[in-house]
């Protein structure tokens, strides 16, 4: 039996999401079980064709790929085709996947490689958590089989990048994260306030990109437009969420700095529907079950991003 640890990463591609993909594509400590995913940056459709594009151009046809929600679970949500393009990918065109996501749905795939892999799976959440919620609804016992669960998302002090107050992917589906944060007695958070202090030099980046490798040439291509507006709007570096998330998943141990919260989703505010409102002074009495990354080190963080580019 294989000493590797089961991943499996619901995702919702998205130009940072496939940079995190690379990473754990490129990581011989885990096996990557699966990719569940959701709508979010862009359509469902979209999402589940730049997954398989993804593993497609990484010779990873051998992950499974399951198609999950195509909307959040109760209320319509906003895209963000403006940074990633309106297909996710860049909108640069590239030739279709050969093959197609499998016939089960991703909730029920959740479902059954928790079982398949109890006690030892490590779930990665890059998107909205619509498929988690719907695998919790369907069996609210999942938690119990997840040995660690790593969301991306939220921002832990209320700077938010969609909203005054919210992060993207919880806005998306606020009713899905409150689900789930209600459910898990720990989770691993990388939120958007992470991602900040973890910018990437955009000169940095553009090396990386020039390498002769087939994954740095194809995610220079998907990325232009979105470090382009980068540049425009948040200045000399770039910021990629999903790959912050997936560093601390792959290696945790650097994590330098973290925090361990009670945190709980806002779900009516006028101005602050989507927030992740933590319980810094623990008022509330509630159990710190959400360790928050503050800091992780810098130039692990880079070699991981360099290494999954074959860059290096």
């Amino acid at each position: 039996m294989s000493d590797r640890i089961p991943l499996l990463i619901d995702t919702d591609p998205g130009v940072d999401d496939a940079l995190a993909l690379l990473m754990a594509f490129n990581d011989p400590r885990h096996d990557i079980v699966g990719l569940t995913i959701a709508a979010g940056n862009v359509g469902l459709a979209h999402t589940v064709r730049n997954a398989l594009k993804l593993c497609e151009v990484s010779g990873r046809d051998d992950i499974p790929v399951f198609a999950g929600t195509p909307e959040p679970l109760l209320h319509p949500a906003p895209d963000a085709g403006y940074v990633h393009g309106q297909d996710g990918f860049g909108d640069i065109g590239y030739p279709p996947p050969r093959r197609q996501a499998e016939a089960e749905h991703a909730a029920l795939a959740i479902l059954r490689l928790s079982h398949a892999h109890a006690g030892k799976l490590l779930l990665v959440a890059l998107g909205p958590l619509t498929n988690i919620a719907l695998a919790l609804k369907l069996d609210p016992t999942l938690p119990q089989r997840v040995a660690r669960l790593v969301v991306m998302g939220g921002a832990v002090t209320g700077h938010g990048n969609i909203t005054a107050a919210a992060e993207f992917n919880f806005y998306f589906d606020p009713e899905a994260a409150h689900l789930v944060f209600e459910a898990f007695e720990r989770i691993d958070l990388a939120d958007w306030e992470a991602t900040l202090a973890h910018g990437l030099p955009h000169e940095r980046v553009a090396q990386w990109l020039a390498a002769d490798s087939d994954r740095a040439r194809f995610y220079a291509g998907i990325s232009e437009k979105t470090r382009l507006w980068s540049i425009d709007r948040r200045g000399d570096h770039w910021f990629a969420a999903d790959a912050v998330a997936m560093a601390f998943a792959l290696e945790p141990d650097g994590a330098q700095e973290l925090a361990e919260r009670p945190v709980a989703i806002e779900l009516q505010g006028k101005h602050s529907r989507g927030a992740s409102v933590v319980d810094w002074r623990r008022e509330g009495g509630q159990p710190d079950r959400v360790n928050i990354l503050l800091k992780y080190d810098q130039a692990r963080f880079e070699g991981l991003i360099q290494a999954a580019l074959a860059a290096g």
